[in-house]
């Protein structure tokens, strides 16, 4: 099982974090009181690999109940669950600006008694062990969502492209283009298995077919440039904080050229460690 506990200064995003979170492949718990933390690491040695991923998060936003947080940190070590505290943290006049931009209440001045400045410097104090303790402590005074999305795919999966999970999808066009894809590769230009008899009835997961549609030189050539935007695009999408990208390939009836440009295109994804499936959605279609 892998716990990780999201906590800090309230503004600094940890809601937008927990998102990135789900985006891995975590299953995420917003606002949950330190004292609930154990039932759920409980359920989640229970649930075998269905929660094996788990992340929560947890703050001021408890009241009372956030005291309880040192506690269940010493009960949980004691337990011996290996867990990691991510802690986000701001600048003061940062996330003073956050609050009066978006016009919400601190959570610390619900007695109504002190400024926003001064609720600020309250939490500060309450979370400075809590800090001190962090595995992972990010500043997002000036980072945007996507940066910090970013930010957290290199600490917890060692590369932006971790995050992003990619479809290559096949497709005729006789059928309708594809309204679902981030990007639409038209084949057509190249040759066509269709109109060679012994290869009509066959489609792109046949070898004779993806080499037919494969020979000559400007296949090749078409092949080698098409990776190289793939190659440069992708990474850009994946920095932009993308967490799905759909590849279209299009021939006539999605049978021939299309499967075999979203099998090769999705190999070479592979290949470039990249988490990547072949969908093909005319394929049994005449």
């Amino acid at each position: 099982m892998e716990l990780l506990i999201v906590t800090g200064m309230s503004g600094a995003g940890k809601s937008q974090a927990a998102n990135a979170f789900e985006d891995m492949g975590f299953f995420c718990v917003d606002n949950i009181p330190p004292a609930i933390i154990p039932a759920f690491v409980d359920l989640s040695l229970r649930s075998g690999d269905e929660l094996n991923k788990m992340v929560v998060v947890t703050d001021v936003r408890g009241g009372n109940m956030f005291s309880e947080i040192s506690s269940v940190l010493t009960d949980l070590k004691a337990r011996n669950i290996n867990f990691k505290i991510l802690f986000l943290d701001s600048s003061d006049e940062i996330l003073i600006r956050r609050y009066k931009e978006n016009r919400r209440k601190h959570p610390l001045m619900n007695s109504g008694d002190i400024s926003l400045s001064q609720a600020v410097q309250k939490e500060r104090k309450m979370l400075e062990k809590l800090r001190a303790n962090a595995d992972y402590v990010v500043d997002t005074s000036y980072i945007s969502i996507s940066q910090l999305k970013e930010k957290l795919s290199s600490i917890f999966f060692k590369s932006v492209g971790g995050v992003l999970k990619i479809q290559c999808k096949s497709f005729g066009f006789k059928y309708g283009t594809d309204t679902e894809a981030d990007l639409v590769i038209d084949v057509r230009c190249l040759p066509n298995p269709f109109y060679a008899e012994e290869l009509k009835d066959k489609t792109g997961l046949d070898f004779k077919v993806r080499e037919y549609v494969m020979s000559g030189k400007d296949s090749g050539e078409f092949y080698s440039r098409l990776t190289s935007f793939i190659d440069c695009a992708v990474p850009l999408y994946a920095k932009e904080g993308k967490s799905q990208l759909i590849i279209a390939f299009g021939c006539t009836g999605g049978k021939h050229r299309s499967v075999t440009y979203a099998e090769l295109i999705s190999a070479h994804l592979k290949e470039q460690g990249y988490d990547c499936i072949t969908v093909h959605r005319d394929i049994q279609k005449r």
